[in-house]
């Protein structure tokens, strides 16, 4: 029998955080049909990139409820 998408969303949020990472981890790896094979080093090198910034100090840290504002006001725009 299958379920009504809401259902499963509702089950899905009642899942512990660490739960509901490894379902969000595995709905989106469904979806990911194609493999880049550069995409690991390029990831590498901007992570690495934006460690050295802000080990320099050269960015501005913000919080993530910051974040998520500054996020939800420009998608207001």
């Amino acid at each position: 029998m299958e379920s009504h998408p809401a259902e499963l969303l509702r089950e899905a949020l009642a899942l512990p955080p660490e739960a509901r990472f490894a379902l969000i981890d595995s709905l989106i790896e469904s979806l990911d049909t194609t493999v880049d094979e550069d995409a690991t080093d390029a990831w590498k090198r901007e992570i690495e990139l934006r460690l050295k910034q802000i080990d320099e100090g050269s960015v501005e840290l913000i919080s993530w409820s910051v974040a998520r504002r500054r996020l939800r006001d420009r998608l207001e725009q």
